[in-house]
């Protein structure tokens, strides 16, 4: 969605990169492009105005003249004004003090608001609540039927008393939403939900039945969390839908759904700065999955091309077994990974989305679009295909695996024998590389190959070096150059308590020591 803002805006602050010092005109210029950016990505123009006017407050004063890099100084301020206009710090949800929590969705026909309240639900059920979703779109044709389904896909109870508007039915009136609301509140505290997702009804357009019906219902449940959903693709019109729902209705939240599309995406830098109120949540796909709290500081960071390295590993947190994953550390470590294991992180990747999607967020992504597109994700299926296709003994030692045996996992997994040929050799190439790399970074599990390696460059050093050859043995422990006459120690016992006859009166002066 942001792909286009963050194109342009990168480009315009690429400009400045390399100048030690940063002229009016240089700032002036920037601030241009970044205007046009933005007009460009629908943002609405009030806020264009006072964005880029800050930009160039902050940019010709002290904080850029005087910093060592006024450019990366420039991307800063930049950074953190985006912050600023998408909210500043993170909002969470406001759970009442009391359950159960009622949470009240609102927006217009096709924003998505009952995928989305499936999305929530199952969200909630991942933080340990037990959430209840209550069917009170009585009015769109198949709204209550939606949301059972997408309830059972979520593993969340829904109560629905009545079954809304059939198409085709003459019956003109399904069920009156505002009781709908109030017994599903009842239900939830007789059988101690802790939060109740309330989805309304919405229209093509603003009007006063769908203002007093959300009203009413609003009124019934005195929800904690009125949370406004608003279709990210609509551009221009997203301010005027935001309005009228906050001066009809009243909304404490927002959450753009549709972040997956190909619009320009301006109506999350535009709600937040002229409604005041903060974004909650971002749904960027059609999946229950698809769905995370919205972190402003983040999403600046993804437009202004910087990556997303924290959601990234906030997803992985989520897959990947920490257990497994020593155990998977631990083998890399000590050169064992097999084929098994390989395959589980795989299928764990798989799990967090699209590969092209989790490359998208590292630092510098924007650079690679086009190789990013081309990342093809059923060649992951092929090399799974491949993997399965081995007995056990072949996944836990691949160099058993010979001509005919490679022949005959080709044949069963649909591939040619060089395909497999490639995944083996890659698998050996990458093995040796990812415990080379554990043993230069110090990893613990690393540290035996480490040490073996430095205790074998000690010994060749020191053979190298040499210590020598041997030298004679000689009777007297002093070596040569005594003078005549000095007695012979070779044989004295230790521990005398006084010295030999004659050890007394030679004059120590004379003695020619050899050196060191």
């Amino acid at each position: 969605m942001f792909e286009s803002l963050s194109d342009r805006l990168t480009g315009a602050l690429q400009g400045l990169r390399g100048k030690g010092r940063l002229s009016d005109a240089d700032i002036d210029a920037t601030a241009r492009e970044i205007r046009l950016a933005l007009l460009e990505a629908d943002v609405s123009l009030p806020v264009v105005r006072e964005f880029v006017a800050r930009i160039k407050d902050r940019a010709k004063g002290a904080e850029v003249s005087g910093a060592l890099n006024p450019a990366q100084q420039v991307v800063k301020i930049v950074n953190e004004e985006l912050i600023t206009i998408l909210g500043g710090e993170t909002r969470r949800l406001a759970f009442a003090k009391t359950p159960p929590t009622v949470i009240m969705l609102a927006g217009l026909q096709g924003s998505g608001k009952t995928t989305l309240a499936g999305k929530l639900a199952k969200w909630l059920k991942g933080q340990g609540n037990t959430p209840l979703l209550v069917a009170c779109d009585l009015q769109r044709p198949g709204a209550v039927n939606q949301l059972q389904i997408v309830g059972q896909r979520a593993g969340v109870e829904v109560f629905a008393p009545h079954a809304g508007t059939i198409e085709g039915s003459d019956d003109a009136s399904p069920g009156d939403p505002v009781a709908v609301a109030s017994a599903g509140l009842a239900e939830a505290r007789s059988k101690h939900f802790d939060v109740v997702i309330v989805d309304t009804a919405g229209r093509l357009g603003i009007d006063d039945d769908l203002m007093g019906q959300a009203a009413a219902i609003r009124d019934a449940v005195n929800p904690d969390e009125v949370i406004f959903v608003l279709d990210a693709m609509i551009g221009q019109d997203a301010v005027t839908t935001a309005e009228a729902f906050r001066e009809g209705v009243g909304f404490t939240g927002v959450v753009l759904t549709k972040l997956d599309g190909d619009a320009r995406g301006g109506a999350a830098l535009s709600v937040r700065e002229i409604t005041g109120v903060p974004i909650l949540f971002a749904s960027a796909g059609e999946k229950l999955e698809d769905f995370d709290v919205f972190h402003p500081d983040r999403m600046a960071s993804r437009i202004l091309g910087m990556g997303d390295v924290l959601t990234l590993i906030e997803q992985a947190e989520q897959v990947f077994d920490a257990e497994r994953a020593e155990e998977a550390a631990a083998k890399i470590g000590s050169g064992e990974l097999t084929l098994e294991d390989f395959l589980e992180q795989m299928l764990a990747i798989r799990k967090m989305g699209p590969i092209g999607n989790l490359l998208g967020m590292l630092p510098g992504a924007g650079q690679m679009k086009d190789a990013l597109a081309a990342v093809d994700d059923k060649s992951l299926d092929r090399l799974q295909a491949i993997i399965r296709g081995m007995t056990p003994a072949e996944r836990a030692d691949p160099k058993i695996i010979n001509g005919s045996r490679r022949l005959r996992i080709a044949n069963g997994s649909g591939v040619t024998v060089g395909e497999v040929n490639q995944l083996v050799e890659r698998f050996f190439e990458a093995r040796k590389m990812m415990s080379s790399m554990a043993g230069q970074m110090g990893m613990p599990f690393g540290r035996k190959n480490s040490n073996r390696k430095s205790g074998k460059n000690k010994k060749n050093k020191n053979k190298k070096q040499g210590r020598g050859p041997t030298p004679p043995k000689v009777r007297n422990p002093l070596g040569a150059g005594l003078p005549a006459g000095f007695p012979d120690l070779s044989d004295m016992p230790k521990g005398l308590d006084e010295l030999p006859p004659g050890l007394a009166d030679i004059d120590l002066s004379k003695l020619k020591f050899p050196k060191n």
